[in-house]
């Protein structure tokens, strides 16, 4: 799903375009002095994001030409006071465990991208609005189930009763596979899910909803939209809430029925995986972030009022703050300047605090905000004041100043008033008004140090600062309503991003940082000035974190830092060189070892087995070996010869070569003829590198060794280029075949570990799903953990369902005629990951869930969901790279697609073989006369796959 993401942010967010918002296509929000709700809301930016974007297209045309991500944060954010003016999506979001590609001062807004590409990257074409709460986060780390197609989709999480009483509930049938919608309450309590759940499944509504075209055009019109003068009736859109009215009619069985919205089919998806983060209040800030940064709890939704105490966490971002002693807990100080002077005592929140020498004492549950006010909103403002917003930790902002249930401070409003010997009228206040349309925060000067008595007489008691009684009475002061919709961020922002460029890291943070960082971005923003570049990392850092600085030193304009990808090779090639092997001679004069393997058709997962990817994060990969028209198509051949030297032969290209020496053995070429069987003789133990003893001349070695000379023939009927893995599982059939003629009891393991070393030597670069494709035999997903030595654990699947699609016919496997080599591929992809880019490093898990995905189908013979799992592997393949299906290919793949087949180019893509499931023998049919009246290219053709028992090694 091509996504263009909308956002919704408070208007002092918004005014003058002050928040840097590259990463969205459109940033908006209410109109001025209005509260229209999610609905309305969604209404509103949609029609303004079409103003801007594309008035000339009909609004139908701009939804359809791609999908919309609108996420709310122009709510008034009462319990969340810190990040109201911002909007909660522009909550700065600490470094997170486990996760790549993050920058310093990342955000919500950043996360929550990442996150909803990833759940919406196979949502159907047919959705094309998709609906976030601005102030969560929803995580599923597995594979994506599949969408069932409705009207309208909410994305579900499964939870407690208890977890999801806070939040819409999502009741259906019991084990519907569908996702069929029963109904939907708002808020419902613990006891009401717990008494409905006997009857029904049910889960949490995650706020993340999707909609059709139709569902769109419905909402709009419930909003007031004519589409016939493409505006609002009456000037603007009518209020309305998705979560609790629109929620409620839906369903078989709606809570709430609407007539608007009653022919719309709609549906939930349950992640099996899911876990929700909620933001809205300051306590949830701290559960959500602890969870983040510190994953351990084993709950699906996280950051609820109602929920068990704060963490215990201390976070302090961008700030220039004083040692704070270890007792004081929990504490977020984020964009402040918070000096010795200032005493802590624990659940504080401190955000954009400008430069002050003030002598404070905060009690318990005090929380300091700073927002500066624009020139001529506040009369009386000193120059350049900024708002002081003093609050409680639990404050919700809401409700009469007058009434005692109002809570400012953790007391009832009234009693602070009279604590400080005021009254409503005294302090200019109406005991009507809500507390969130109260002046209640004075603008000052922060450089005078008398503003540090008005916050103590706010913040504390009264007597421990009774000049600020007087102080707070002559200052003018704005309310939290001011704040939002007035506030003048413009200081607040470059104060942030001034100490951002001001913060370089230590060399020991830079190494602990650095594989998990967006490098791409920070040497962008330290080319730019606007961020300090790193220390050198410490002597001793680990291979990866060195390889990592090396890349990210040589985007920032260094051209003397190390070359990335030799230090990956040079890694990789010295952990093998340090279990050095004997060759011994296993072979009579007169015999031959015949080595036949087959070729790999990787379904789902390749690119997560290359490195650095596999190295850092694991791979899992599916794939088949298959024989091809009857036969293994990948041949070696091993024979001793009487002289002490080695001859190479190609079969296939009719060519041959000798070498008599170490020095022609090992000397660096370009991939060529004899590049494989080369360097497969190095690491056999005829390289002096490699070997346990190796003799002063190669001559000399193999008269130790073999007892003279050694024979290697190589074949491979299978095109150049063709994305069968060809290269790597001939590197593995020579190493196979040298395994045996030298007695070197190599494993299956050995050889897929060593093929991979093999090609780091080639300059290759490639994975090691290809020799584990073609030496392991049939269908199997295949998975490594971290670490720089691969051991894939091969688990093999059931070949029921399979063996039937290749005997009917239904799997096709086309040979396109044209070819691409995977080199040039991988070094783009690799240098990309090097970097740490999101949106590469991203794809690259989706890819590898998919895997996940694709051997569940194939466990459970389920082909409607082998076929998803084609479709999406294809799908990320093309996100990956461009240049997957080029021109040339597109009609190849067109032809196939407009049957209803799921297509993929096997390998890197762009050319060579591609593999197509038809959905009946019939139409498998069709497409292979179509194709063979009318070949798009010569030499194209197809080709009879069935599986193989991968890699068998004779005697003759």
């Amino acid at each position: 799903m091509k996504l263009q993401t909308l956002v919704s942010l408070p208007p002092a967010a918004t005014r003058f375009g002050l928040l840097d918002l590259k990463s969205v296509a459109f940033a908006g929000g209410d109109p001025p002095g209005r509260q229209l709700g999610s609905g309305g809301g969604t209404a509103h930016l949609l029609a303004e994001a079409w103003r801007a974007l594309a008035p000339e297209s009909p609004p139908e045309e701009w939804l359809a030409a791609s999908a919309k991500l609108v996420i709310h944060a122009s709510g008034q954010s009462r319990r969340l006071p810190a990040y109201a003016a911002e909007g909660k999506s522009r909550l700065p979001v600490p470094r997170m465990a486990g996760r790549v590609g993050q920058t310093p001062g990342q955000t919500l807004l950043d996360v929550q991208q990442s996150d909803f590409v990833h759940l919406l990257r196979h949502a159907p074409e047919s959705y094309r609005l998709a609906v976030a709460c601005g102030d969560t986060l929803i995580s599923h780390p597995g594979p994506m189930p599949r969408f069932p197609e409705a009207d309208v989709l909410v994305v579900g999480i499964p939870s407690s009763p208890e977890e999801a009483c806070a939040h819409g509930v999502l009741f259906s049938p019991p084990r519907d596979a569908s996702g069929r919608i029963e109904f939907f309450l708002h808020k419902p309590s613990p006891e009401r899910i717990a008494e409905l759940a006997r009857s029904f499944d049910f889960s949490l509504d995650s706020g993340l909803w999707l909609f059709s075209a139709r569902a769109v055009r419905a909402l709009m019109a419930k909003c007031g939209w004519d589409s016939a003068s493409r505006s609002f009736r009456g000037g603007a859109p009518q209020a309305f809430d998705l979560y609790d009215r629109f929620g409620t009619a839906l369903g078989a069985n709606p809570s709430d029925p609407d007539p608007d919205f009653s022919g719309l089919t709609s549906a939930v998806m349950a992640l099996p995986e899911g876990r929700f983060f909620h933001f809205g209040t300051n306590r949830s800030v701290f559960h959500s972030i602890s969870q983040l940064v510190h994953p351990a709890d084993r709950r699906r939704a996280f950051g609820h009022a109602d929920g068990p105490e704060a963490g215990e966490d201390r976070f302090v971002l961008g700030s220039d703050a004083a040692p704070v002693p270890e007792s004081v807990r929990p504490l977020w100080i984020e964009n402040s300047c918070v000096p010795a002077s200032w005493k802590l005592s624990g659940a504080h929140v401190v955000t954009g605090v400008p430069d002050n020498a003030w002598s404070v004492s905060l009690p318990a549950g005090a929380c300091v905000d700073a927002v500066p006010a624009f020139a001529g909103k506040v009369p009386g403002a000193p120059e350049g004041g900024e708002a002081l917003r003093v609050y409680g930790f639990d404050d919700a902002f809401k409700g009469r100043l007058g009434a005692e249930s109002t809570l400012y401070l953790g007391r009832p409003f009234v009693r602070w008033l009279g604590d400080r010997g005021l009254s409503f009228e005294e302090a200019g206040l109406d005991p009507e008004s809500d507390i969130q349309d109260a002046p209640l925060f004075p603008v000052l000067d922060w450089s005078d140090p008398a503003g540090g008595k008005v916050l103590q007489w706010m913040a504390g008691p009264p007597e421990a600062a009774p000049d600020g009684k007087a102080a707070w009475l002559a200052a003018p002061r704005v309310s939290a309503t001011d704040l939002v919709q007035d506030g003048n961020l413009a200081p607040r922002i470059a104060r942030r991003a001034a100490r951002l460029r001001a913060g370089a890291p230590t060399p020991q943070a830079w190494a602990a940082s650095v594989r998990s960082e967006d490098l791409s971005a920070a040497a962008a923003a330290v080319r730019a000035g606007d961020r300090p570049a790193p220390p050198p990392l410490p002597s001793g850092s680990p291979a990866l974190a060195c390889i990592h600085d090396a890349v990210f030193r040589r985007e920032c304009g260094d051209s003397g830092a190390p070359d990335a990808f030799a230090l990956l090779r040079e890694a990789m090639v010295a952990d093998l060189a340090l279990t050095p092997v004997r060759p011994r001679r296993d072979l009579l004069d007169n015999q031959i070892v015949w080595g036949r393997s087959p070729a790999r058709l990787d379904l789902a997962g390749g690119w997560s087995d290359t490195p650095p990817y596999c190295l850092e994060h694991g791979g899992c990969v599916v794939n088949v070996a298959v024989d091809l028209n009857g036969q293994p198509p990948i041949q070696a051949f091993a024979a001793l010869r009487a002289e002490p030297k080695i001859v190479l032969h190609s079969i296939d290209l009719g060519v041959s070569e000798t070498l008599e020496s170490y020095e022609a053995l090992c000397a660096p070429s370009t991939l060529g003829p004899f590049s494989i069987p080369r360097a497969a003789l190095r690491l056999a133990g005829f390289d002096p590198r490699f070997a346990d003893g190796a003799a002063p001349t190669l001559a000399e070695q193999l008269r130790r060794t073999m007892g003279g000379g050694l024979e290697i023939s190589t074949l491979a009927a299978i095109p150049k280029g063709s994305g069968l893995g060809t290269s790597s599982i001939l590197a593995a059939t020579v190493l196979g075949v040298l395994g045996e003629t030298c007695s070197l009891n190599w494993t299956q393991q050995d050889l897929i570990a060593r093929t991979t070393v093999l090609e780091q030597l080639l300059g290759s670069g490639g994975g090691w799903q290809d020799q584990v494709g073609g030496l392991a035999p049939g269908a199997k997903i295949s998975s490594t953990r971290p670490g720089m030595r691969q051991t894939p654990d091969v688990r093999y699947l059931p070949e029921g369902m399979l063996g039937e699609l290749f005997r009917s016919g239904r799997a096709m496997l086309y040979y396109t005629g044209f070819t691409r080599l995977a080199r040039s591929i991988l070094g783009e992809i690799v240098r990309s990951i090097f970097l740490d880019g999101a949106g590469t490093v991203s794809c690259i898990e989706d890819i590898a869930a998919n895997a996940l995905f694709a051997a569940d189908a194939i466990q459970r013979a389920d082909e409607p969901a082998l076929v998803e799992a084609i479709r999406r592997s294809w799908a990320l393949n093309n996100e990956l790279d461009a240049g997957t299906c080029p021109p040339q290919i597109a009609p190849i793949v067109a032809a196939f697609e407009s049957r209803g087949a799921a297509v993929k180019l096997l390998g890197a893509g762009g050319g060579g073989y591609l593999l197509a499931l038809a959905p009946d023998p019939a139409v498998a049919a069709g497409i292979r006369d179509a194709l063979r009246r009318d070949p798009p290219q010569p030499g194209a053709r197809f080709v009879s796959p069935s599986l193989s028992p991968g890699l068998q090694i004779t005697r003759s």
